[in-house]
């Protein structure tokens, strides 16, 4: 299982700082929408700089212009990048062969999917596939505990497939996803927020080994 630190809502120079205690204890480093809508570019290659042996995960969420966009990431350092699973499958097929291209990987975020979408979806058994409970609905309708509000579509539950997990997660709800046995658990302001985020990072980190 991998740890992404979600960096969203901060400055390029808060995004950098608040990732140095907690670097040992994470494996991925999500430079967030909200980073990179701000910020651009310089956003990426900023976290690119600053942490060379971590992977970069620029969270474009792109709909379309997915070719530009791509390689815009990846040009700027991103190891991966993320595309809506709601997006036109023209688009997330040029997502994944511009990836496959310049040897980077693509997570699907799975927000607002239709059961439809999921099943086409199936097809990229090389991408990662995001269960994402959204920020407004952590903010406007409370966080859900545990598993709940993470389903898991039947098309993509099968042995193989690489699911990532993101939306509000404590420790608490880490625990109990780790049943799931995750690829990736993105976890943002339970440690960006914590009194002491290297020791909520470490806690996170520990999960891996039980």
């Amino acid at each position: 299982m991998k740890i992404q630190l979600a960096l969203d809502r901060l400055t390029i120079e808060q995004a950098v700082a608040v990732t140095r205690p907690v670097s040992p204890y994470i494996d991925w480093i999500e430079v967030g929408t909200s980073l990179i809508k701000e910020f651009g570019m310089d956003s990426v290659r900023a976290l690119r700089n600053a942490y060379p042996d971590h992977v970069i995960v620029a969270d474009m969420k792109t709909f379309d212009n997915a070719v530009y966009e791509f390689e815009m990431c990846f040009s700027a350092g991103a190891d991966i990048a993320t595309v809506m699973g709601a997006a036109p499958l023209v688009t997330i097929e040029a997502c994944m062969n511009t990836a496959a291209k310049a040897g980077k990987r693509v997570m699907i975020d799975l927000l607002h999917t239709s059961e439809e979408q999921l099943e086409a979806l199936q097809m990229y058994s090389d991408a990662i596939f995001c269960l994402h409970v959204s920020k407004d609905q952590q903010e406007m309708q409370g966080s859900t505990q545990g598993t709940e509000g993470f389903y898991v579509p039947p098309s993509l539950s099968g042995e193989g497939r690489k699911l990532a997990f993101a939306g509000g997660i404590t420790v608490d709800m880490a625990q109990a996803l780790t049943r799931i046995h995750p690829h990736v658990m993105i976890i943002g302001s339970a440690i960006t927020k914590a009194k002491d985020p290297a020791a909520a990072a470490k806690t996170f980190y520990q999960l891996k080994k039980e």
